[in-house]
């Protein structure tokens, strides 16, 4: 694999092997990256500069741990920083409600029960705040595109690794916007 590098960075738009992410997020989503970003600038970034400072003081850098542990950590919230702040720069924040609430768009909450009567609730949400222990699913997710537009009592069947799954809609709801 000569010139090759596997783990660099491809434009989505270009490389059609990536998927693009949507640039939608809720208010409350957009609110929790602020404060990550805020955390990352004001308190994580000035507390290891400092380390990395006093640890560079100390001499010999090739042989000091805390100097290359803590360079490291700074290199990668200095990372984390610039993506957050480019992030934030591109998404769209969805703060209203969609004009029919009684379908199923970005920001719903939606109860769904399948074949077997299994229930299963989740909330559609931007890429930047999935969450699997909430249930929240990305926009772009295969079920999530099935469900966009859909109305209580509507069939879904969406394609999934272990075959078709067939789903009912069960329930839309909306949490109320600040």
């Amino acid at each position: 694999m000569k010139g090759r590098n596997m783990t660099r960075w491809r434009d989505p738009a270009k490389d059609p092997r990536q998927e693009a992410k949507s640039n939608v997020i809720t208010a409350e989503g957009a609110e929790r990256l602020r404060g990550i970003l805020d955390h990352l600038s004001r308190v994580k970034r000035p507390a290891l500069s400092a380390k990395v400072g006093e640890a560079a003081a100390q001499g010999d850098r090739s042989e000091n741990a805390d100097y290359t542990y803590n360079k490291k950590e700074l290199g990668r919230v200095l990372g984390r920083i610039r993506y957050l702040t480019k992030r934030l720069d591109e998404l769209q924040v969805v703060d209203r409600l969609p004009a029919n609430t009684h379908r199923v768009y970005f920001g719903a909450f939606v109860e769904l029960e399948d074949d077997d009567g299994e229930t299963l609730a989740l909330r559609i949400v931007g890429h930047d705040e999935t969450d699997t222990s909430k249930r929240w699913i990305s926009v772009d997710a295969p079920l999530a595109r099935a469900l966009l537009g859909k109305a209580v009592d509507d069939d879904v069947t969406v394609a999934a690794p272990g075959g078709e799954q067939h789903y009912i809609v069960t329930g839309i709801r909306y949490s109320p916007v600040a």
